[in-house]
């Protein structure tokens, strides 16, 4: 079974922000995880995301402090389908 856009994207933020100490007051906590940087972009078959887009394209969803990366990717994972970047 192959995985589908959306589990591959999440996999990918769960690599990098499974990184972080958690709690996570503000966005900028998360900057030293990034592996590019505020240039890092997450990428599964062809949807592409740049984390700069987090502030704001998706900033509506997202709901600091955050006491797991869990939580965050939830809050991005519905704000990327809300938003449609995948079904």
């Amino acid at each position: 079974m192959t995985a589908t856009t959306a589990e591959k994207l999440r996999a990918e933020l769960e690599e990098v922000f499974e990184q972080a100490e958690y709690p996570v007051e503000e966005p900028m906590e998360l900057t030293s995880v990034l592996p590019e940087g505020p240039s890092t972009t997450f990428d599964a078959d062809d949807v592409s995301v740049g984390v700069m887009e987090f502030g704001s394209a998706y900033a509506d969803y997202q709901d600091y402090p955050y006491e797991t990366a869990e939580a965050l990717i939830d809050d991005l994972m519905t704000g990327f389908r809300q938003e449609g970047l995948f079904e």
